[in-house]
């Protein structure tokens, strides 16, 4: 193939937008804040599942709670009933006395277990409550989070995708201007190598795989005319010779 070498250097300006056009869309996947708000709803996830756990656990304690209460009202209202009775002198018999002293006894300290079984009731409760205000500010907390690296990922990608098109325009441009047969094979090397289709030959080296040529492709190539398209003969991408080639 035969191009103008002016053809050929602008094609390293061609490769040299392809190239920053590449860099641009790497930094886009690769974005840091991409990676955060990953994390950050896997957070997001776990918080909200720890969240109804607790929600749940509050709840069986809260109804936990109002049964064992309603146990010490049942015990508290019949100890009073019975203290009246023994008030009222209404038990005359030493026997049913006797009974009714008991029963009394008996029920303050069934009382007694009953109120000291509703405050660790409370305890476990008051815990679950503070640990739902706890999960209930993290997740508040993440949700912030959240939306301002949301939208600091969003203003990033605005100006790589900015910086995308106004490369795009001038790309569109330079390819244009270039010969269509010079820019195919560009396009058809640079597919299968890295993204990387033309690089100069700088003082005896490929700038494309960074390898010096040897004395013998070297002559080959000082002997070939400037309009030829010349490859490297390791990498085959194609070879511009530029001021400094070392030929």
């Amino acid at each position: 193939m035969n191009v103008a070498l002016a053809d050929q250097w602008r094609l390293l300006d061609l490769q040299a937008l392809d190239t920053r056009i590449d860099q641009l869309a790497h930094r886009r996947r690769t974005l840091p804040e991409t990676a955060t708000i990953a994390e950050l709803g896997v957070r997001r996830d776990q918080v909200r599942d720890l969240l109804v756990a607790a929600e749940t656990e509050d709840s069986d304690i809260a109804r936990e709670q109002t049964k064992a209460e309603a146990d010490v009202d049942q015990v508290r209202q019949r100890a009073d009933r019975d203290q009246k009775r023994l008030d009222a002198g209404q038990v005359s018999s030493p026997k049913e006395l006797e009974i009714l002293q008991h029963e009394i006894a008996s029920l303050a300290k069934r009382q007694g277990d009953l109120e000291d079984a509703v405050l660790e009731i409370m305890e476990r409760r008051e815990a679950a409550q503070a640990r739902i205000a706890e999960l209930t500010a993290e997740r508040d907390q993440i949700a912030a989070d959240l939306e301002r690296t949301e939208a600091a990922l969003a203003a990033a990608t605005a100006e790589i995708d900015a910086e995308t098109e106004k490369l795009g325009g001038e790309r569109a441009t330079l390819a244009g201007g270039l010969p269509g047969e010079l820019v195919a094979l560009y396009e058809k090397v640079r597919a299968s190598s890295n993204g990387l289709g033309a690089a100069a030959l700088r003082r005896g080296r490929c700038e494309g795989c960074r390898m010096e040529l040897s004395t013998t492709d070297l002559n080959k190539v000082r002997a070939t005319p400037e309009d030829e398209v010349v490859r490297c003969e390791e990498c085959r991408r194609i070879l511009v010779r530029v001021a400094d080639s070392g030929l």
